[in-house]
């Protein structure tokens, strides 16, 4: 599983796999143009796997793309909702907004992270606070947005738990995004679960737009 692309100030991309011997895998990611030059993201992590799994993170996918624009509490509740009786999913959105920050809230064990060229390594330079839940199934009755600020060059990564989640310090930066999500699943995948991992890179503002 693998795609890339880039919307507005943002490249990105996705590298992701089924648990061996699975056929579908119940990570999902979700890119879209949430309008006003905002960029929505989404790592959807379906409970156990196989196509029950898949199926859950599939409806949460559908109520983001029919709902881009809400806010993003919002959009967990209607993703809780849709799930109602399906296994259920970790679920974590990250928002783009177009001026140097971004928003994001997570339910559930998918990590999000913004990660900077450091002086020696690249450095973490916020993570997000997760939630403990089952969206779907058993959703916080207090969902807190956080906004983060980025600055050209940062790029988030956002993974599931079928990532090993120590490949911080073994990024290049410097590489295009599919290089750096490809690496990641490649070098820090478990056996025992699916995986997926996104990356997108703030581009900062292109040049000519006014």
């Amino acid at each position: 599983m693998h795609d890339d692309g880039s919307v507005g100030t943002v490249e990105w991309a996705v590298a992701g796999r089924a648990l061996p011997g699975q056929r579908v895998s119940g990570d999902r990611s979700v890119v879209l143009d949430a309008g006003d030059g905002s960029v929505l993201f989404a790592v959807l992590d379906g409970l156990g796997h196989g196509a029950a799994a898949a199926d859950a993170a599939d409806r949460a996918a559908q109520v983001l793309a029919d709902n881009r624009a809400e806010p993003l509490d919002v959009l967990m509740v209607l993703c809780h909702r849709a799930m109602a009786d399906t296994r259920g999913a970790a679920v974590s959105l990250v928002l783009f907004t177009g001026d140097d920050e971004l928003q994001w809230l997570g339910v559930g064990n998918v990590e999000s992270r913004v990660v900077a060229i450091g002086p020696g390594k690249p450095e973490v330079r916020a993570t997000a606070l997760l939630t403990g839940g089952i969206v779907g199934y058993l959703l916080p009755p207090n969902l807190q947005t956080q906004t983060v600020a980025i600055r050209p060059g940062d790029v988030l990564v956002m993974s599931t738990d079928g990532i090993v989640s120590d490949f911080v310090d073994t990024l290049d930066l410097a590489r295009p995004t599919t290089d750096i999500a490809d690496d990641i699943l490649r070098h820090h995948v478990k056996d025992t679960d699916d995986a997926l991992v996104l990356a997108a890179r703030h581009r900062g503002p292109i040049a000519g737009a006014s």
